[in-house]
């Protein structure tokens, strides 16, 4: 039988893990995800992912491929691998894609969301960032609108990054309040790593007076990370959406 293609579509919580990305000494989500799909396959089988996340960040919507000879049914597949993986990870459908198609470099968009609570609970310990004081999320939204026009993000970056350029386009950046929490949605074709989590602990110094617009831009401008200030913590973020060209799909 002929190699096919497939793209899972998953979630995990990332609290117990060293990010997506397989590496020697550390939990990571791909070693779990692999070792579960060679269980089902009955091969050793390995995923490519449309990108990786850090320690402790989350994912309610990632992207993986992998290749088989087998003629794979999706209900039977999600079911089968969703009981082989820890409760921790889940696996929300499979897909059958052209045998060009690329989990990374055809994903068009992606999304992350960065959720605050501004009330201690105890149900959000492992899934949001805790601040006491509320920035104001006008300020933060002014100085958010200025990430649309800009395209070097090198400032947001973390340093000694094996990447090519630090050239990233910018669609949506913007906060929104829901009763005790404060939301970021931000999407772009591409993200440096720690971009997202910079950008937040910026903000949030923008929020509570600390920065001022003007400030945030010369930090944009400088393309230095010394610049910009702390990243925000890792369990806030969450990897939320993958967009593709639809005629990779079969």
């Amino acid at each position: 039988m002929e190699i096919q293609r497939y793209f899972i579509e998953f979630a995990y919580r990332g609290t117990h893990y060293h990010g997506w990305q397989f590496q020697k000494n550390a939990h990571s989500v791909q070693a779990e995800m692999e070792k579960a799909l060679s269980v089902i396959l009955k091969q050793p089988s390995y995923l490519t992912g449309s990108g990786r996340t850090d320690t402790g960040v989350h994912a309610s919507q990632q992207f993986a491929h992998f290749d088989t000879d087998l003629n794979l049914d999706q209900e039977d597949f999600v079911k089968r691998i969703n009981g082989v993986l820890p409760k921790d990870i889940a696996v929300y459908s499979l897909l059958k894609v052209k045998n060009d198609a690329h989990a990374r470099f055809d994903a068009r968009w992606r999304s992350y969301l960065y959720r605050i609570t501004l009330r201690k609970d105890p149900f959000e310990e492992e899934s949001a960032w805790l601040v006491y004081h509320k920035p104001c999320i006008d300020k933060m939204n002014e100085a958010a609108k200025l990430l649309l026009d800009h395209e070097d993000f090198q400032c947001f970056s973390k340093v000694h990054t094996d990447v090519n350029h630090f050239n990233c386009k910018i669609k949506e950046a913007y906060w929104e309040q829901n009763d005790h929490q404060l939301l970021f949605h931000i999407t772009a074709n591409r993200f440096l790593r720690g971009m997202v989590r910079a950008i937040v602990g910026t903000l949030v110094q923008v929020g509570l007076g600390r920065l001022d617009c003007g400030r945030f831009q010369e930090i944009l401008d400088s393309k230095d990370r010394s610049q910009a200030k702390s990243a925000s913590p890792a369990q806030g973020l969450y990897l939320c959406r993958v967009v593709y060209h639809e005629d990779i799909f079969i």
